[in-house]
């Protein structure tokens, strides 16, 4: 695939990362009565046992979206920065392995490929991560079906307005954005043009309140005050109890699909749920068949460690749809 052919469907933009799992068993995690405000805690200056490392390669907001459209069926491709290292040299293996096209990936001299630690207990995991400093450029993209901008150091700024420019520039193109931690805290004055250009935004309810810079405040007034900032259409998740969706007009909730068994691990899920739920809408499906989509997927990838193992190729999908639960399809709460 060229940076001339315009058959990319999926285009995904950002940083990839490869992160090493290590399963701990001796902590313990201390919430609010809400059971928000979680700490996970371990003795300091002791030697804690861990259960198992598990490495995965290219992974991240955008090269675990880059997967679910390749699994999807769709030509994937992806834009992002590694080092001159081994573990570049692995992610690109990676990626091609996955039928995602590196012609827009750029190897960078003299950087190292992004690498995180994630403690995993229980089922759910904190990540420590650190994004390299690269230099960022857009390259001649073309006109790709859909651009999935997601996760991005915040080092890059203005490259983002960049990707906006393009994106103005090129209306026809379906433009997904997922801003990760470097984008919240870059504010949303920063990036008022990402914001203004997306056709859909994606992001968990925990962001959606540090966005706003809100604390108590009601999940339909989140998805207006969202939608407010310009995309025209919002989704919001809200871990086990689902996810919100607001297209300026009607107000959609989408319940999780039933789990086979217990969750192992939830990193991911939130990348499975929005890109998949984008490239449905790219298909053609309606909102609240978009959203069924991405509750599959998402359910799919926490049986597994890391937020690729899971996910779905389009038949097993919906196989999965097909024998839903009838009150599993998102309904309107209007």
């Amino acid at each position: 695939m060229s940076e001339k052919d315009n058959k990319i469907d999926f285009l995904a933009i950002g940083d990839i990362i490869t992160d090493l799992f290590i399963h701990i068993k001796d902590a313990s995690v201390h919430c609010n009565i809400d059971k928000e405000n979680c700490q996970i805690c371990m003795p300091f200056g002791a030697k804690i046992p861990f259960e198992a490392t598990y490495l995965t390669i290219a992974a991240g907001n955008v090269g675990n979206a880059a997967d679910s459209a390749a699994k999807l069926g769709l030509n994937s491709a992806i834009v992002c920065s590694v080092g001159d290292d081994k573990n570049g040299e692995e992610c690109m293996e990676t990626l091609r392995e996955r039928k995602i096209s590196t012609d827009f990936v750029t190897i960078q001299k003299g950087k190292k490929t992004n690498y995180s630690y994630v403690l995993w207990f229980q089922n759910d995991r904190t990540i420590l991560r650190k994004h390299e400093d690269f230099s960022y450029t857009l390259p001649q993209i073309g006109n790709p079906k859909l651009v999935y901008f997601s996760s991005i150091s915040g080092s890059a700024y203005p490259f983002h307005n960049e990707v906006a420019e393009h994106m103005e520039k090129n209306p026809d193109i379906m433009f997904a954005f997922q801003p990760g931690s470097p984008e919240i805290k870059l504010g949303t004055e920063k990036l008022k043009r990402v914001y203004m250009r997306a056709d859909i935004f994606f992001c968990n309810v925990e962001e959606a309140k540090e966005i706003l810079g809100v604390d108590q405040i009601e999940i339909k007034e989140i998805l207006k005050r969202i939608h407010d900032l310009g995309p025209k259409i919002v989704v919001i998740t809200d871990g086990v109890k689902g996810a919100y969706a607001f297209d300026g007009q009607d107000t959609w909730k989408q319940m999780p699909y039933p789990d086979p068994k217990p969750p192992l691990e939830r990193t991911g899920a939130g990348d499975a749920f929005s890109s998949t739920t984008a490239i449905s809408l790219l298909l053609g499906n309606d909102l609240p068949t978009a959203l069924s989509w991405g509750a599959v997927n998402s359910m799919s990838v926490v049986q597994y460690v890391g937020g690729q193992e899971g996910l779905l190729p389009r038949e097993k999908l919906e196989e999965y749809l097909k024998n839903a639960p009838e009150d599993f399809k998102a309904k309107k709460i209007n």
